[in-house]
């Protein structure tokens, strides 16, 4: 990366040409095919955790060893859904999404996304 003081800043064009990139849609394309799956499927899980420890008291204070019940078990699982969670997204995003990210941070330090300055677009 370019040290900050030696950066040229972007200009508004430069970002809305990386922006509309194929490369952009597809780093986008990659982050929602996880996000939005494993967003949902937390949700999910927890709102049926929340669901069962209204409704089926019963269910949830059922002992499994000693004194620990299904409500315990089950509230522990949200905190090791969470880590997993987490780890599968910093795996996914090792591999499918920083690759390109990090491309797309260097051409746009390089000011490629710029379009040419000598040429024109006709307006019709």
């Amino acid at each position: 990366m370019t040290p900050p003081n030696e950066r040229k800043l972007l200009t508004p064009e430069e970002y809305r040409q990386a922006q509309e990139s194929p490369e952009f849609t597809e780093l986008r394309r990659r982050f929602r095919s996880f996000a939005v799956p494993m967003t949902v499927a937390f949700l999910v899980w927890y709102l049926l955790f929340v669901l069962l420890s209204t409704y089926a008291a019963d269910f949830m204070s059922t002992e499994v060893f000693g004194n620990v019940n299904l409500g315990i078990l089950l509230g522990l699982g949200q905190f090791v859904s969470t880590f997993l969670i987490t780890q599968l997204y910093v795996r996914h995003a090792s591999k499918n999404t920083d690759p390109i990210s990090d491309e797309m941070r260097t051409r746009l330090e390089a000011h490629e996304f710029a379009s040419p300055r000598n040429e024109e677009t006709p307006r019709g």
